[in-house]
């Protein structure tokens, strides 16, 4: 306990070290990290959360990079957690610290750690806000929040963030893909980076056209053209996302989104246990692999075999109910 307080104690205090060392746990899984952040979660909530999703390609580390030059210019500090694919060996991040963000290393007043999704479909691992939290809890203004670029199934990076961009690219495949609604629906700000491309104004008119079919009430999707390389657009979009922000403190509905994103949280760390306790339970379990036999020999259907499983553990499913 004396160990735990220390290092809750170091993390509020701002140390660096700490901070590391918490994330490490969370991720891991380790009880102590779900203690330490039970012990600094009253000390949260004074960090701005932006979530940067987009395709791989699309140019949201350079993007990040450029946020983050601006925001240490204004004399906040930032820490940007990059979620990465995984491992299939290790489960741990596949891309990493050493080729992101290099320019802002020395800096004490960035930190910077990649975590791995380890599958999560969303492009979110379950740790993420976990470790955003300890973020916050160790003082950083502005926490970034990147995430693997996995198409539409990335609209959970919008339970994790107070303001969500997307960014997109003229000429690509995955532009296109992004139009079709799902990811379209999640950004609080759209940008076109890589500007330079002969294509972006047709895809800045696109996506206008796309925008104009949503409700036309409360926050305006605005578009920002970005050349991230070059640091073209940044300041516009820094202003774009702090207008966002004093709209939801305007309309009192920044208190609303946090509620929300808490509370899926809370429902996505639930279901993760409940699964990894199932699958620990069934593993061995012969009557399951019976089941399972049942199922393959088509004796029985999917779901009324997960029925029988959740009444195993005293939960009835719609699929049973009477």
């Amino acid at each position: 306990m004396t160990d735990d307080a220390s290092l809750a104690q170091r993390l509020l205090d701002g140390d660096r070290r700490a901070l590391a060392r918490g994330i490490s746990l969370v991720e891991d899984d380790d009880p102590q990290g779900w203690a330490l952040v039970r012990e600094v979660y009253p000390r949260t909530g004074s960090a701005t959360v932006v979530g940067i999703t987009g395709a791989p390609g699309s140019g949201k580390s350079t993007l990040i990079a450029a946020l983050v030059r601006n925001r240490r210019e204004a004399e906040r500090t930032v820490a940007v957690l990059s979620i990465d694919p995984s491992s299939p060996f290790s489960q741990g991040a596949l891309l990493g610290d050493r080729i992101r963000l290099t320019e802002h290393f020395l800096d004490r007043g960035v930190f910077i750690r990649s975590m791995a999704n380890r599958g999560a479909l969303g492009g979110l691992s379950e740790a993420t806000l976990q470790a955003a939290l300890l973020m916050d809890a160790a003082g950083r203004d502005d926490v970034l929040l990147e995430t693997v670029g996995v198409g539409q199934a990335e609209v959970d990076v919008i339970d994790h963030a107070d303001t969500v961009v997307l960014v997109l690219v003229p000429g690509s495949g995955d532009s296109v893909q992004a139009l079709k609604a799902g990811v379209m629906e999640i950004p609080d700000i759209i940008v076109v980076n890589k500007a330079d491309h002969p294509l972006t104004e047709t895809m800045v008119r696109e996506i206008r056209g796309t925008l104009s079919l949503a409700p036309q009430e409360g926050w305006r999707v605005p578009i920002v053209k970005t050349q991230a390389t070059r640091g073209e657009g940044v300041e516009e979009l820094v202003e774009k996302m702090l207008a966002h922000r004093e709209h939801l403190e305007a309309q009192g509905t920044l208190s609303e989104r946090r509620r929300r994103n808490l509370r899926n949280e809370v429902l996505a760390l639930a279901t993760s246990r409940l699964r990894r306790k199932l699958e620990a339970e069934m593993r061995e379990d012969p009557g399951f692999q019976e089941l399972i036999d049942e199922v393959v020999e088509r004796r029985l259907d999917p779901a009324t075999a997960a029925g029988r499983i959740l009444e195993r553990e005293g939960v009835t499913s719609p699929e049973v109910r009477t």
